[in-house]
């Protein structure tokens, strides 16, 4: 049956509307993707964000995707907090480099309110070089998502990581209500949400709709929504979990745009393994953003070069500065 593209964004999903739309037939299922992605912004624009690690490693966290927790053994060591002038610097480059938001990211728990006075200054430092500021630092109270605010900060990234069910096998050390109600105090400060989550972590089908349910019936939905590829590392618990099918990868994208077509769906970690082909297909599928730079926090990312040659290629631009819906 053809989906209503008409249909007005919902925040009212069920999982048994979200698992029918994993299981319509490929075509079908790009084709209203990309029907509702072209309602709401430039199908053949894509916003380009780059994303540094300011605290690297030393984290206590047990997320078992992530080398930078300290229960790992990977080779990620523990670094203190960038300087300002350094960050601003490396901020000055990705905005001469074509990227018009600047991501910061740290290996916190939660950010201690001294650590936030320097992480302040470096969203107020950046922000008048021109470009958005994001920033993910962990878990924030409320009067630390209202600081940020006032330095000027535009979104703030907590992704849910996977479903409520599943998220258990994947992190103790926080509960999954410790982030509902993060993005809860990042939304009543005013800043926009980047939340979404990451795939391959060896959940089922099931668990990436209920990932999409509890996102898309969050009212508004994020204003953005990156999908990652797991990316596996030596030393963390994860790092044999069997391969993503990449079709399946592209089907939880297309997804994600049906239920929130008005979100810019970032494609995110992981886009070093996929072949100029899979990448394609997440383009049409409507991922409208993606990072930039050979390195995603400590992970490797495709550099300036291999991205523009296959921009060239697929006959995409970079989108202006906000990447708002058109």
């Amino acid at each position: 049956m053809p989906l209503d593209t008409e249909t007005a964004v919902r925040h009212d999903w069920t999982m048994g509307e979200a698992e029918a739309l994993y299981h319509r037939p490929f075509n079908d299922l790009l084709f209203d993707a990309q029907t509702l992605h072209r309602r709401y912004f430039d199908a053949n624009q894509v916003q380009l964000s780059r994303l540094i690690s300011i605290k690297s490693g030393g984290c206590p966290e047990d997320c078992a995707y992530c080398p930078q927790s300290a229960g790992y053994d990977t080779d990620v060591t523990a670094e203190k907090l960038m300087e300002v002038d350094k960050v601003v610097a490396a901020a000055r480059q990705a905005r001469d480099d074509g990227a018009t938001r600047y991501c910061m990211g740290a290996a916190w728990r939660n950010p201690k309110d001294s650590d936030l006075e320097n992480v302040c200054a470096m969203v107020e430092e950046v922000r008048a070089l021109g470009l958005e500021t994001c920033a993910t630092l962990g878990m924030l109270s409320e009067p630390q998502a209202m600081k940020l605010k006032l330095a000027g900060l535009d979104y703030y990234n907590h992704n849910l990581d996977t479903s409520e069910e599943f998220y258990g096998d994947i992190i103790t050390t926080r509960t999954y209500q410790d982030r509902l109600d993060t993005l809860e105090n990042v939304r009543r400060a005013g800043i926009n949400v980047c939340c979404g989550g990451i795939v391959g972590l060896g959940e089922s089908r099931q668990d990436r709709a209920g990932l999409l349910v509890k996102l898309a019936n969050l009212n508004p939905h994020p204003e953005s929504v990156p999908i990652n590829m797991l990316v596996r590392v030596e030393g963390t618990p994860l790092e044999t979990v069997p391969d993503l099918d990449g079709i399946e990868f592209v089907r939880t994208l297309a997804t994600a745009k049906i239920m929130m077509p008005a979100s810019v769906i970032r494609l995110s970690a992981g886009r070093q393994e996929m072949t100029d082909e899979m990448q394609a297909l997440c383009f049409l599928a409507g991922a409208g953003s993606i990072f930039v730079g050979d390195k995603l926090l400590t992970t490797a990312n495709p550099d300036g070069d291999t991205d523009n040659k296959l921009f060239d290629r697929l006959g995409l631009r970079p989108a202006p500065a906000e990447g708002k819906p058109a």
